[in-house]
């Protein structure tokens, strides 16, 4: 990883550095720090809090003993509800809460790292909320017609894995016991009218 990338909103080096290296053991495989932001306070502080950004999950990185060790606590994005900031005179904090309504925060962060936390986060909640509702749509499915649920945690950089999987039609079922079953479906919600048309004429085309 490239100390000098995580230092473009003036992060303070030693804290950036220090945290790269306890953070590293953490990284799952294909899991990339994205960004890093340093707390500020007033008060001289040898050991900031620090808030860690990867394309899987948010890490609050607190320090304790004086910097000989490193509480983490995260977060992955596709459990996150929402983040907001609220800015102040002496800096800004970031607050986010998850799915489950748990939440965390850190304050005096300097505005613009807590603004790019905030960038970032807004540019993958869409993203995220499409992954949940395609999840329970797929339990619906599943529970309706045996479809495998696929549970993999996402990553966010790889949005092609996020598309909806339909279930497969059976090539030899008869074709107007396929249509009773799609008609049920459309019926019960699981499948749009506009899905319920297009499986209906490829089905009616084969017959």
């Amino acid at each position: 990883m490239n100390l000098k990338s995580f230092l473009n909103e003036e992060q303070d080096p030693k804290a950036v550095e220090k945290l790269l290296e306890r953070i590293k053991g953490l990284l799952t495989s294909q899991e990339t720090v994205e960004y890093i932001a340093v707390q500020k306070k007033p008060a001289l502080n040898l050991s900031p809090d620090c808030i860690a950004l990867t394309n899987r999950r948010i890490i609050f990185c607190r320090p304790k003993n004086f910097g000989l060790s490193m509480d983490f606590q995260d977060y992955s994005w596709v459990d996150i509800a929402d983040c907001h900031i609220k800015e102040g005179i002496l800096g800004a904090t970031f607050m986010m809460r998850t799915t489950k309504n748990f939440s965390n925060m850190m304050d005096y962060l300097p505005k613009t790292q807590a603004r790019k936390l905030y960038q970032f986060a807004q540019e993958i909640e869409e993203q995220m909320r499409n992954v949940r509702r395609e999840k329970e749509l797929e339990t619906k499915r599943a529970s309706a017609g045996g479809v495998t649920v696929n549970n993999a945690t996402p990553i966010i950089t790889q949005p092609q894995h996020f598309q909806q999987q339909k279930p497969s039609l059976i090539e030899n079922e008869d074709p107007f016991a396929l249509l009773q079953k799609l008609k049920s479906l459309m019926e019960s919600g699981i499948i749009s009218p506009e899905e319920f048309e297009n499986k209906k004429n490829e089905i009616l085309s084969r017959v």
